[in-house]
């Protein structure tokens, strides 16, 4: 058995991502991070890099591995009113403390 870690985004294609998909996806994911900065928007370098590796698996006909994709829809949907939902409540916490 292979000891060795992998992140959801290698998971994301059917198949393995072949160098011409990897440029792709990160020449893509340089266009929009930059894009985003220039305007000053804020976006995660890993969704977006995400976004870029599972259009190019659609692309090739590779197919997509929905499961995760929908994990990684749902992190993103979560993630903010989490991040508020705890940020308020360590304020309430530290606020009360004082």
């Amino acid at each position: 058995m292979e000891a060795h870690c992998r992140h959801s985004g290698e998971k994301i294609g059917k198949d393995h991502l072949s160098y011409a998909q990897g440029a792709a996806a990160g020449v893509v994911a340089m266009g929009t991070i930059f894009a985003a900065n220039t305007f000053g928007l804020p976006v995660s370098t890993t969704h977006v890099l995400s976004s870029g590796v599972a259009g190019t698996m659609v692309a090739n006909g590779n197919g997509v591995r929905f499961s995760t994709i929908r994990n990684i829809a749902a992190g993103w949907v979560f993630t903010l009113p989490a991040a508020g939902l705890l940020s308020a409540l360590l304020y309430w916490l530290f606020h009360s403390l004082s």
